[in-house]
């Protein structure tokens, strides 16, 4: 419920401060004397955008702040996800600085334009020519529907399912997709693979074939340098050995004579040792040294097939071959199991289907359901409101398409006059017809939608006489569960308001400023006959004014 606004340095506005009930609250005025500015003033504290040429003094910034008592209206929920504090009286400020720059503030946080229209539909429905026209569109009349179903819960559900459905679909064509191109580079990678895997590949085994290549193919030269080796070292007379042992047997006899030859004695004897076991080995090597043709081949064979595999995947190391092939197993893998992969998913958007059916068949019933009340109520109110005739043929249809709301699609037909064909709103409403219709879906979303305060921008624009005082009668009726405003140049509208606001200018040194005034009793009397009957007030404008007051319901 808005409580207080304070308006400062906006438009005609020097500074504004204004407390407000509940109830019917009427807001007169004559037409530019600045009801559209506090209007505008009071969008910019809900979220609006700003616009610097608003500020009326350039040189200083404007500020607009509202004082709303929420403790009823359950809003601790959007206070905890917007990480806010809590209060039962929240003040919302809004701040546009000489720059163009604009700050907004909820109980002294700052926080972002988002953040604050979202806080602000949720406390004010403000109702303006343009929402009128919202009436004629589709989406508007849903909502009008879905507000008497109270489809809020089922709406919420299948929105959630249906992102999470579509989601699965696009992952599901993506699969689909990527098949396609995977079965065109299926073959060629297969067969790449088993080329890899036919040559068991290992680290380290370039190498050692390489090793056993030049071993094979230099098997001559090897087996004359080893022979010749052998005869060195192992010749009786001056073989490398016998002359080693000699020198041993030397200094085992000089070791007696000293440290120095014991020394070299136990230093020969190791190189001996030494020797010998390497004139063993290499004994060993010319035994197993021998010419093997096929083995050759067979090793050339292997070595250039590694060359080319590592030639066509323009690598240099068999590790590099070695992971060239795992991401191909894992290509072909992934190709080989996308059926699959296809049929989970295929089940997954069949499963999601069914739960989407199941919900926009409940969303359906309820809307089905709703119809009737819903008609029933704006016939009954349009008669009062002076068409006796007007007639709704609404319905509902379910296809087969997934629609933001559910799977319907609906027709809101309107006849306003006996023997009339039932149309489109758009097509046999006229302006005055569709303020009337709204009044009466409004008055009814009342009772479903538990909106704090609610704001009728001249929606009484185009009725008068009994009309008139009828749509004074409903909003006052609204009055009495939530809080109403109502902008309005009908005495009979006027009259109704629990309380009375007049918006007027005023000159003050060469200055024209806009102000606003609770009137008093009296003072309403007096407008009110004013706008009955002109600036010349008559005996009988007043005593109609007094009329009208005493007969507010």
């Amino acid at each position: 419920m808005l409580r207080t606004l304070t308006i400062k340095n906006y438009a005609l506005i020097d500074n504004l401060q204004v407390t407000f009930n509940n109830g019917l609250t009427a807001i007169t005025g004559e037409t530019g004397a600045g009801k559209s500015i506090l209007l505008g003033g009071l969008s910019l504290v809900l979220g609006k955008r700003a616009d610097l040429n608003s500020i009326k003094n350039s040189e200083e910034k404007c500020i607009i702040e509202a004082g709303f008592a929420i403790e009823n209206y359950q809003l601790q929920p959007f206070f905890i996800e917007t990480d806010l504090d809590y209060e039962p009286h929240t003040i919302i400020r809004r701040e546009i600085l000489p720059s163009g720059k604009s700050r907004a503030f909820i109980n002294d946080t700052p926080v972002t334009l988002d953040v604050l229209s979202s806080l602000g539909e949720r406390l004010i429905d403000i109702h303006s020519q343009h929402q009128t026209l919202r009436l004629t569109d589709n989406s508007f009349q849903f909502q009008v529907i879905d507000g008497v179903a109270e489809n809020t819960n089922f709406l919420n559900d299948y929105a959630e399912k249906l992102s999470h459905y579509l989601q699965t679909k696009k992952e599901l064509k993506n699969l689909i997709n990527f098949q396609q191109e995977a079965d065109k580079e299926y073959d060629y990678n297969s067969f790449l693979l088993q080329e890899l895997q036919s040559a068991n590949l290992q680290v380290g085994m370039m190498e050692e074939l390489e090793e056993t290549y030049e071993r094979l193919n230099n098997v001559e030269e090897i087996g004359g340098s080893v022979s010749h080796v052998l005869q060195i070292l192992g010749e009786e007379q001056v073989g490398t050995l016998a002359g080693l042992s000699e020198l041993k047997t030397i200094f085992y006899k000089l070791s007696n004579f000293g440290p120095s030859y014991k020394e070299l004695h136990t230093r020969i004897q190791s190189a001996l040792i030494e020797l010998d076991d390497i004139h063993a080995e290499i004994q060993r090597m010319e035994e197993n040294l021998e010419a093997d043709p096929q083995l050759l081949e067979e090793v050339n064979a292997k070595l250039q097939q590694i060359y080319a595999l590592q030639k066509k995947h323009n690598v240099l190391e068999i590790k590099d071959l070695l992971l060239v092939q795992d991401e191909l197993a894992q290509s072909v893998s992934k190709t080989e199991n996308l059926e699959n992969e296809i049929k989970e998913k295929q089940l997954d958007v069949m499963r999601q289907e069914e739960a989407l059916d199941a919900l926009a068949q409940k969303i359906h019933k309820a809307r089905e359901a709703a119809i009737p009340t819903l008609t029933a109520h704006l016939e009954a109110v349009l008669a009062e409101l002076g068409m006796p005739d007007a007639q709704f043929k609404i319905s509902v249809n379910m296809t087969g398409t997934y629609f933001s709301n559910g799977k319907d699609e609906l027709h809101f037909l309107f006849s306003a006059n006996k023997g009339s064909s039932f149309n489109e709103l758009k097509k046999v409403a006229s302006g005055g017809e569709l303020s009337r219709i709204m009044l009466a879906i409004k008055s009814l979303l009342a009772q479903y939608m538990h909106l704090p305060t609610i704001m009728f921008d001249e929606i009484d624009t185009g009725v008068s006489g009994e009309v008139s005082n009828k749509m004074g009668d409903i909003m006052h009726q609204m009055s009495k569960t939530m809080q109403v405003f109502t902008i309005t140049h009908l005495p009979q509208v006027a009259a109704k308001g629990d309380a009375q606001f007049k918006v007027f200018k005023e000159d003050s040194h060469g200055v024209t400023s806009s102000q606003m005034k609770l009137l008093t009793p009296q003072e309403r009397i007096h407008e009110i006959a004013e706008m009955l009957g002109g600036k010349d007030i008559s005996a009988s404008a007043m005593a109609h004014a007094k009329e009208l007051l005493l007969k507010k319901a």
